[in-house]
């Protein structure tokens, strides 16, 4: 009864949305958890109401500055005391949360503040309850080589449990595939998790998809897919210049928008959420950094102006859309074989990644067997991104959180089929209902078995 006292005093809710109950109890009995659940499925309700039920510290890892200042703002507001360190925190204050930690009950990290030397030493005298990855597909989208610390998170909890009560780990996401969970398991070195999925199906959210052939028909068909649209909505582009030029030209054409990227100084972010929030602006022109944690459930319209690399990023956009329930619409423009742009930013990234895996080849051979990651990475440039693939590969061992020893130096393998863009590539060219493609991109495939939508575009076509 305590509990949903708990949830009626600090969320007025009066019952838990199936599963949340079972995952709340779950991390209260200290056992380790996988979540898979779709965009506002009320993820953060799952960690945080556990953290309110108990003394000490549950320590959440998440990717963005952007999503842990609302989520914090938001627990504040509820008076549950959270704080939350990032790079661009003032001294003073990075030093007083970590005077007074014992006081919070959720503490906010970027997986690089987490193994930061002031950090970490503080974190080894207070007691902990709970390891929280949040928005844990930026594990396996990152983690090899655009941020390499994710891979050392699976020697956290040994550390820190050293002489003390063990800690618990818990990873949250909306997106992953069956590939995806097995490496998060993997690399978090989850015990025997509980396994909690959700379909991603949103039966209020249409799904379209519109060719394009040059550059200006894009921006055209952009205009006219904001005219055709009613409420607010959301542009996802994958640049900040990206984003800063289609703002300005969308506010000559007379409409009420805005750029957001995670260039932004923190208070122009807040300023551009409220004012969206707020209805001051129709809709934002944004990258990634906007959405995860953010939360206006009327939104109406969310559109790709180009097509993601990943099926995981796609996913957690279109995901920001209808969470009212409400029919709301995606729509994604991608080049028609007359104009090969999205071919052409495939072909980058591809190669970009395969460049950093042969960069790192190279270098594995001369880092020592065993060393200090900190004191390694000053001395040859790009060996975080080196031994986070080596440990991708099995091939290395963390003996802690900064320690690391090489198992074996054999050659990698040139591309990792985590970040493949292949899907996302078959997604555009399906002849089967959209949302049939997505349950089985993401291992529900009994949910899969004869089913359409009936509202998609290749539905409507077929």
């Amino acid at each position: 009864m305590l509990l949903h006292d708990r949830l009626k005093q600090f969320w007025g809710y009066s019952e838990f949305r199936p599963p949340q109950g079972e995952i709340v109890q779950t991390i209260l009995n200290n056992q380790d958890a996988m979540i898979v659940l779709p965009t506002g499925g009320g993820k953060s309700l799952c960690f945080q109401l556990p953290a309110v039920m108990r003394s000490g510290l549950t320590i959440v890892v998440s990717p963005l500055v952007a999503l842990m200042e609302n989520q914090v703002q938001d627990l504040q507001q509820r008076r549950i005391p959270a704080a939350l360190i990032h790079s661009e925190l003032p001294a003073a204050e990075r030093k007083r949360i970590l005077s007074t930690i014992a006081r919070y009950r959720l503490l906010y990290l970027s997986p690089e503040t987490l193994l930061s030397a002031s950090v970490w030493q503080r974190l080894l005298e207070v007691k902990i309850n709970t390891l929280i990855v949040d928005e844990a597909h930026c594990l396996t989208q990152w983690g090899e080589t655009f941020r390499p610390v994710y891979y050392r998170l699976g020697a956290v909890r040994a550390a820190l449990s050293h002489n003390r009560d063990r800690i618990a780990i818990a990873a949250f996401t909306a997106t992953a595939n069956s590939l995806a969970q097995a490496t998060i398991e993997r690399i978090l070195q989850l015990e025997k998790p509980q396994i909690f999925r959700l379909s991603p199906y949103r039966a209020n959210l249409n799904l379209q998809i519109q060719s394009v052939s040059t550059p200006r028909q894009r921006r055209q068909k952009l205009l006219a897919v904001i005219n055709s649209q009613m409420g607010s909505g959301l542009v996802y582009v994958r640049s900040r210049s990206e984003s800063e030029e289609l703002a300005e030209w969308l506010t000559q054409q007379g409409h009420r928008t805005g750029a957001y990227h995670a260039g932004l100084k923190s208070i122009d972010r807040r300023c551009i959420e409220q004012d969206w929030i707020s209805d001051r602006l129709r809709f934002v022109i944004c990258t990634c950094a906007f959405g995860m944690g953010i939360d206006k459930a009327e939104t109406r319209w969310v559109v790709h102006y180009h097509a993601p690399f990943l099926m995981s990023e796609y996913v957690q956009e279109i995901g920001r859309a209808g969470r009212d329930g409400k029919k709301a619409t995606a729509v994604l423009l991608k080049s028609s074989w007359l104009d090969s742009e999205d071919r052409q930013r495939w072909q980058f990234f591809a190669t970009q990644e395969q460049n950093q895996i042969q960069k790192a080849q190279t270098l594995i051979q001369k880092l020592p067997q065993q060393g200090n990651v900190d004191q390694v990475s000053r001395e040859f440039k790009g060996a975080a991104i080196a031994l986070s693939l080596l440990y991708s590969a099995q091939q290395l061992v963390w003996t802690d959180p900064f320690h690391y020893q090489i198992q074996s130096r054999r050659r990698l393998a040139q591309a990792s089929s985590l970040n493949s863009t292949q899907s996302m590539q078959n997604y555009l060219k399906t002849k089967d209902c959209r949302w049939q493609f997505i349950l089985r991109s993401f291992g529900f495939e009994q949910d899969a078995l004869n089913f359409t939508c009936g509202h998609c575009d290749r539905c409507q076509q077929n």
